[in-house]
């Protein structure tokens, strides 16, 4: 049965999209070319950004992004805008600290509180977002044979404790209710586990 289980997954999951932002010192203002990361809309003409090809282009309305707890105010909406920017001097404006260190860089609140951090990688500084404006549900199922399991296992990224924690949390996965319809008696800080014949008894 516990085979069956690996082999046979089925996780509510919430579609989730990444976003980039280059963390940027040339930057004046935070800005994106996709609207729907922008929240509390104020459409106003802002001025015009060049682009590196020359060509022009007018900031027609900004708003604020939200990720978590933390909301970004005055994210300037750019059409045509290929890379998402957050400026170094909009947050350091906002009494907030911009901090780099040889592969990551903090964004921090008077107090020293990490609100966003993020990675150095190919000669840029990046910060990692999760639009959670996606409402849709999506239901993964796998059925692999014995060949194809380790597939399915890399996929799902080795799911940790952690993560089973936070699905469980959000009425998404209830790991011992699962436990006690099967009858597995589930015991995490056990010295050694007592086996009968190269397999877990049950209690």
């Amino acid at each position: 049965l516990l085979c069956q289980i690996l082999h046979c997954l089925l996780i509510l999951l919430q579609l989730v999209e990444i976003v980039l932002f280059i963390v940027d010192s040339g930057c004046s203002k935070h800005m994106t070319g996709n609207l729907k990361l922008l929240i509390n809309f104020v459409e106003k003409f802002m001025g015009t950004v060049k682009f590196r090809n020359d060509q022009i282009a007018p900031i027609l309305r900004y708003g604020d992004l939200v990720q978590g707890a933390v909301m970004i105010k005055r994210v300037y909406y750019v059409e045509g805008l290929n890379h998402n920017l957050f400026s170094i001097g909009q947050f350091c404006d906002a009494d907030l600290e911009v901090a780099f260190r040889k592969s990551t860089c903090f964004i921090r609140d008077l107090k020293g509180n990490d609100l966003l951090t993020g990675s150095h990688g190919t000669d840029l500084y990046s910060i990692t977002l999760q639009d959670t404006n996606c409402p849709n549900l999506i239901c993964l199922m796998a059925k692999a044979t014995s060949s194809q399991a380790w597939l399915w296992h890399r996929r799902l990224s080795h799911l940790n404790f952690d993560t089973i924690n936070l699905l469980s949390k959000n009425d998404i996965v209830t790991l011992h209710a699962y436990f006690a319809t099967e009858g597995i008696h589930h015991q995490t800080s056990i010295a050694r586990t007592p086996k009968q014949n190269s397999v877990v008894e049950r209690h």
